[in-house]
């Protein structure tokens, strides 16, 4: 508090209106407030282990996939007639998002499951130790998932009373947070880069198929002819599945990394 008085008094001398810093500094609090849950999700979800090999155009290609996807989304709204009503599509993308976060709190146990007891001694032991940033995205999805369900049903039956108040409150909080959770953690395939590089690339692509399979079930969006269709409907997970195969041939290209390696055979 201090440090943000004596802030703003240096500031208000220097532009000559007297609590101009004071204001500012409340307009940055008030904008650091509402970009809290996106920069938490972005610490607890993000890999952290310090030895991690990170390959900037892995990276970069990742980022070109995912905006060349939101161009050509929003091209394919806007290029034809929609089915439904623009607020059905928006609630049907954070259904798929919030679907792929549900899939890979099933799948992601189950690789790192299959990986750590594949591999030879002492490669189990080892694995196991890097565990816990997996562990932790896995256990903040699941907790928030529940404590978002509780802050909704309490602050509905009691919204007058200070615990609906104070729920309600939280679950403002929540609902930003659960999305940028369920979106970081499909990103990086819940921190299993942590464990070891090969994991993201080998996962990804079994999520995004499963989500095709699903997909197959549910209408298209748009009243669009039925190639342009197919194409929205398999390009995604063919692109991921290229982009996963290119990142693994990446790794073992420059880096010496296999998935033989990792399992110690």
């Amino acid at each position: 508090m201090i440090i943000i008085v004596m802030g703003a008094e240096r500031l208000s001398t220097y532009t000559g209106r007297p609590g101009a810093g004071r204001r500012d500094s409340d307009r940055n609090g008030c904008v650091t407030f509402l970009l809290l849950p996106f920069v938490l999700a972005g610490r607890i979800y993000r890999p952290g282990r310090p030895d991690r090999i990170v390959d900037e155009s892995i990276e970069r290609a990742q980022i070109a996939r995912t905006a060349i996807g939101i161009v050509a989304t929003c091209w394919l709204l806007f290029a034809y007639p929609l089915r439904e009503s623009a607020g059905s599509i928006v609630s049907d993308k954070v259904g798929e998002v919030v679907i792929s976060a549900g899939l890979l709190l099933v799948l992601g146990p189950i690789a790192l499951a299959v990986f750590v007891m594949s591999a030879r001694p002492p490669g189990p032991a080892f694995y196991r130790q890097r565990l816990r940033g997996p562990l932790t995205a896995l256990g903040t999805l699941f907790g928030t998932a529940l404590l978002f369900w509780f802050a909704v049903t309490q602050g509905t039956a009691g919204s007058m009373s200070p615990l609906g108040f104070g729920t309600g409150l939280l679950a403002l909080f929540l609902l930003p947070f659960g999305m940028a959770s369920a979106v970081l953690c499909v990103h990086h395939a819940f921190r299993t880069g942590d464990v070891h590089e090969v994991l993201p690339p080998l996962i990804t692509p079994v999520l995004v198929w499963a989500m095709f399979v699903l997909q197959l079930f549910d209408d298209v969006p748009v009243l669009a002819p039925l190639p342009v269709r197919l194409l929205f409907l398999i390009g995604p997970p063919v692109s991921v599945t290229a982009l996963s195969v290119w990142e693994l041939r990446r790794l073992r290209a420059r880096y010496g990394i296999t998935l033989r390696l990792a399992l110690g055979r």
